[in-house]
Formats: structure tokens, C-alpha cells, sequence
């Protein structure tokens, strides 16, 4: 990933694993190139945290504590959860809220399956999840009995809280999320496939792997069957009047807060072939290009077609704090339309659309 001047390439951003006998431990880690050196960007938070994320975001995590990832699968998985703050402090963990966004550019087919289940059927009780998780060696668990599924639309999103049930299904899906990998999966067989009681419960606290109870009671039970839950969770897009102008549009696609927090975001800018603008913004971001090319400061801007192994490609970039409040000024040199997600940090806008809880 390049730094925009702060402005940097950069590699995929996604939370650090363990080191395994055959990694280095800096899998999913984003890499930074600059004057044809890499090296972590982690590494360069550590530097020049004020700098690159902001003082307020820096003095509060010592960290950039959000990342984005592409899910792209060719069917559903299973019916899960993302642990609260709370649930996932009891095993030395951070809690997981994301959001979705479907982008039209990577989205050409539906794959197997183009729903998602969510939540639980209004009226659902705790003693139903009981029992499903009671019938998880005798097959389908019955689990999305419980659930409605809902279509996924191109150039829409969700906001997915703690503790809220979710399946994904097939379409190729943006997701900005805090920078945490806990889970429990509340499903006991996808497709044919079977899922481990393992996966239901590796990030609860060990000496409750068969309280059933204990487990049901990681749900976020309100959230799960509120009545009007497209309505507290889906996202359609919504322009940004004051960041766009003639040949440009800026998208708010992820917004709202999450439990009363603004925890992430993500825009979506679109910019007509021979136009540019100054984008303009009060916090850093973390940029993928998805159509055409362009630059963003000094630095190129390409859509990859084809990645090969080692091969470093200029459709990342992290436009830093520094660069953001200053402004970069970002140039369409191709023939369609130029367009680019940015997803960013915890409090960074005071004009954020309200959504969620």
C-alpha cells in the first residue's frame, strides 16, 4: 500500500494470526511500499501514529484499530455471531461489529447463493436456539428455521452488530469492520458440510464450551428478533452533497453508529473519465480502487486484472490524517469511470447519516 504525503501504498488490511511453523506471523498484515522498500504499516502506525491515523485515534488505540477485507464465497456460511466487547474481553479479545457493502464492479454474477439469513423470527425464544444447539450431532440443527434470509442487492449494505446472527451469502462483499477475528458459529451443518462444536465456541471462556445457557446467552437477544430489523440495519447509499461536485460523487455506504458508537465508515467516490477533485476529509482512510485508473497525489491509481504471486499492484492506498485534512487532489486519466472505496476509523466525521443503534 502506497502512503498519501502521506499517501502509501499498501497491501490487504486484515488482522494479525498467530505466527504458524510455516508464516511469518504477518499474514493478513497490510504492507507499505515506498522508494521500492516494504515494510509493515503497523510498523509505520508505530512511528508516526498522529501523523497517519490521527492524534485522537493514536492516543486511544496506539493503533489503526479498524480494517476492511473482501468476502467472496461461492455459497453461504454458516448462521454466526460476532462477540460484544464485553463477551470477547473474557478471553483477552476485542468485540467484532461490521457492515457490508456489495460492489456492482465486483458483483457480475450471484454465485450459489445471493441471501443472507439475519437475526431471528420476531417471537423467537431463548429455549428455541437452546435447542437447536442441543441437536447438534443429529444433523441440521435447524438453526435458519429460526431466521429470514434477505436478498442482497448490488450498491446496498448492512450493518452488522455484536451478537447478531448472520449467514452470508454469495455476493462478493466489502466489509469494513472493527479489527478483531472473534466468532461462534451457531450451525451445525452448511451445504452438506459439517461445522465443529469447536467453531461455536472458541472464543467463549473454556469452562463454558457446554453451558448451552452461557452460549445462548452471548446473542444480543433484542437485536436478534427486532421486529423492524432492515429498517435499524440496512444501508442504502447516500450522497455526500458537500464532497461532490461536477464530474464527481461522493457516497456515504457505510454510516451510523453501532451500540451509540461511531466505530467505522466507508464512502464510495466516483470520478468521470478527465475529471479530479480535491478530496477533502477530516480523518484518514484506507482506499481500494474498484473501476478504471487514475492517480491520488503523485501516486497511480490502476483496477487490477491480474494479480501473480509477489506482484505489487496500485489500487491501495492510505491516505493519512496528514494528507486528509490537507486535501489530495485525485485525477480520472482513463476512459470510465474512476471509482474508489475508503473506509475509516472510530469518530471520524461530525456529519455521519444516522443508522443502526
Amino acid at each position: 500500500m502506497p502512503i498519501a504525503a502521506g499517501l502509501t501504498n499498501v497491501g490487504s488490511a486484515a488482522p494479525p494470526k498467530r505466527p504458524t511453523k510455516a508464516g511469518s506471523g504477518t499474514n493478513g498484515l497490510s504492507f507499505c511500499l515506498f522508494e521500492g522498500q516494504k515494510f509493515l504499516l503497523k510498523d509505520a502506525v508505530a512511528e508516526r501514529g498522529a501523523d497517519l491515523v490521527g492524534e485522537s485515534i493514536f492516543s486511544k488505540y496506539d493503533r489503526w484499530p479498524v480494517y476492511s477485507k473482501f468476502f467472496d464465497n461461492m455459497g453461504p456460511i454458516p448462521h454466526h455471531m460476532h462477540q460484544s466487547f464485553e463477551d470477547a474481553k473474557k478471553v483477552g479479545q476485542e468485540g467484532k461489529p461490521e457492515s457490508y457493502y456489495f460492489p456492482p464492479q465486483l458483483n457480475n454474477v450471484d454465485n450459489n447463493f445471493a441471501y443472507t439469513f439475519m437475526g431471528l423470527e420476531p417471537g423467537t425464544q431463548p429455549e428455541d436456539v437452546r435447542r437447536c444447539l442441543e441437536n447438534w450431532n443429529e444433523g441440521d440443527n435447524g438453526i435458519l428455521d429460526l431466521s429470514r434470509a434477505y436478498r442482497l442487492k448490488r450498491g446496498t449494505g448492512w450493518l452488522i452488530p455484536p451478537g447478531v446472527l448472520h449467514a452470508p451469502g454469495s455476493l462478493c462483499t466489502y466489509e469494513p469492520q472493527w479489527g478483531s477475528d472473534v466468532f461462534g458459529m451457531y450451525q451445525s451443518i452448511v451445504e452438506g458440510r459439517y461445522v465443529p462444536w469447536s467453531l461455536l465456541v472458541k472464543d467463549m471462556p473454556e469452562e463454558s464450551h457446554q453451558d448451552l445457557d452461557f452460549i445462548v446467552g452471548q446473542l444480543d437477544w433484542d437485536k436478534n428478533v427486532d421486529t423492524h430489523f432492515k429498517n435499524s440495519n440496512y444501508l442504502e447509499p447516500i450522497r455526500d452533497d458537500k464532497r461532490s461536485g461536477d464530474g464527481y460523487e461522493d457516497l456515504w455506504i457505510v454510516y451510523g453508529t453501532v451500540d451509540g458508537d461511531q466505530l467505522f465508515s466507508a464512502k464510495e467516490l466516483t470520478i468521470q473519465p478527465g475529471a479530479k477533485c480535491v478530496l477533502k476529509d477530516g480523518a484518514a482512510s484506507s482506499w481500494i480502487t474498484v473501476q478504471g485508473r487514475g492517480r491520488i497525489g503523485s501516486l497511480d491509481l490502476q483496477t487490477p486484472a491480474m494479480i501473480r504471486f509477489g506482484e505489487n499492484t496500485t489500487d491501495e492506498v492510505f491516505i493519512s490524517h496528514l494528507a486528509a485534512t490537507n486535501g489530495v487532489e485525485i485525477e480520472n486519466l482513463g476512459t470510465e469511470p474512476l471509482v474508489g472505496l475508503r473506509y475509516f476509523g472510530p469518530d471520524a466525521h461530525t456529519d455521519l447519516p444516522k443508522a443502526g443503534s
